[in-house]
């Protein structure tokens, strides 16, 4: 019989490097793609801007490899004040202008090697520290931060996906706010973004019944993912068409010559990451494709969802790996606490105390006290490449 191939895991230091060069250029277009955030701005160009660095970024790595595929694992979406997730305009469809004040959730990712690096990140646009953000815009993004400051430490060897649901729900509520229902964290593998093991927040009694529980194993890399609403906590959609999509595993033989060749393109540019139609030359024609490539389940939509008008939705995404010494973050970049002012804060002792603990891989013991001291002062997200293993 032939050998099985080996899953190639993070206990392979090349994959470790991979990972961390994937979450290097994550972090460097996040940072640029806040920056380009500001009053009059088109969303569809920041998002065009953002795919563009970071095909750039990725294409000056491993040039020699020519059979390693690298480039975009999520494309850049700017989903603004009540909308939810995936906003990402296609070249016909229509566009939203950023005013002063808005909330924008800003989530993107890129792959080495088919090693993938996500990260999300909520601004406000014009805030600043003169301009501290208060009131509810201040408390769902709050809530959306310490949820997922939380998180990122329970996610140890051993520990059970639930203890990290009941965390974000309860951080969320101590800000009057509410997780989006039934939202996932997946463990991620090579080519892979939707991994089996998931972290589910906020769920309904059905998900509840039907999510699985699961263990959380050394060697394991998870995008933690924590989207938070000032409303009820449910994402609907709307009349915003989709833009990003992924080709799933199912088979089908296609009758259309559009959607033929449309599939054939995604197989052979994308493979199974997600994908913007925005890409796509023709764009009429590779939406005329996808429609019967989505009815038969070949290729899967990412939905724009929104929840109420009057509400505001925050989000913030990590990646992590699950290293012997601890939490290893690959992408995150500093966040301002002290831009925003909530009369609001956490109700648990125990969570307080929590991430008040110093996040990342134990460099050895005599630390403790002073460690966790200056980390309940100093109120950041360290990124991946400024912590060592």
């Amino acid at each position: 019989m032939a050998e099985v191939e080996k899953e190639p895991t993070i206990a392979e230091d090349l994959v470790v490097t991979k990972y961390k060069l994937a979450g290097e250029i994550v972090n460097k277009t996040l940072k640029a793609v806040i920056g380009l955030c500001v009053v009059d701005a088109s969303v569809r160009d920041i998002c065009t801007q953002g795919d563009n660095l970071l095909t750039e970024e990725t294409g000056k790595v491993y040039k020699k490899e020519k059979e390693l595929k690298k480039g975009i694992a999520f494309p850049t979406c700017l989903s603004v004040n009540n909308c939810v997730c995936h906003f990402s305009p296609s070249k016909n469809d229509t566009d939203y202008t950023l005013k002063a004040g808005d909330v924008v959730k800003i989530d993107l990712g890129a792959h080495i090697d088919g090693f993938i690096a996500v990260a999300a990140h909520t601004i406000v646009v014009g805030a600043s520290a003169d301009q501290k953000i208060t009131g509810r815009q201040a408390d769902v993004i709050l809530g959306a931060y310490w949820a997922v400051q939380a998180a990122l430490r329970l996610l140890k060897s051993g520990a059970n996906n639930y203890a990290i649901t009941d965390a974000v729900q309860q951080i969320s509520e101590s800000y009057k706010c509410k997780p989006i229902e039934g939202m996932l964290s997946h463990e991620l593998k090579q080519f892979k973004i939707d991994g089996e093991k998931t972290i589910i927040q906020n769920p309904s009694e059905a998900q509840r019944k039907e999510h699985e529980k699961c263990t959380f194993d050394t060697y394991e890399v998870y995008a933690i993912d924590v989207i938070v609403s000032t409303g009820e906590g449910v994402g609907r959609e709307k009349d915003t068409k989709v833009s990003i999509y992924k080709k799933s595993e199912e088979n089908y033989m296609l009758k259309l010559k559009a959607s033929r060749a449309l599939l054939a393109e995604v197989k052979t540019k994308y493979g199974n990451m997600p994908f913007n139609i925005r890409s796509f030359e023709e764009e009429t024609k590779a939406r005329m494709g996808v429609v019967e490539c989505v009815s038969h389940k070949m290729i899967e939509p990412f939905q724009v969802l929104y929840e109420k008008p009057s509400e505001v939705v925050a989000q913030f995404k990590h990646t992590v790996l699950l290293m012997p010494n601890g939490v290893n973050l690959v992408t995150g970049i500093p966040f301002d606490a002290d831009h925003y002012v909530s009369e609001h804060s956490i109700a648990q002792e125990e969570l307080k105390t929590l991430v008040a603990q110093p996040l990342g891989p134990v460099k050895g013991k005599g630390k403790g006290k002073k460690a966790a001291a200056g980390a309940a002062t100093k109120v950041e997200s360290a990124p991946a490449v400024e912590t060592k293993a």
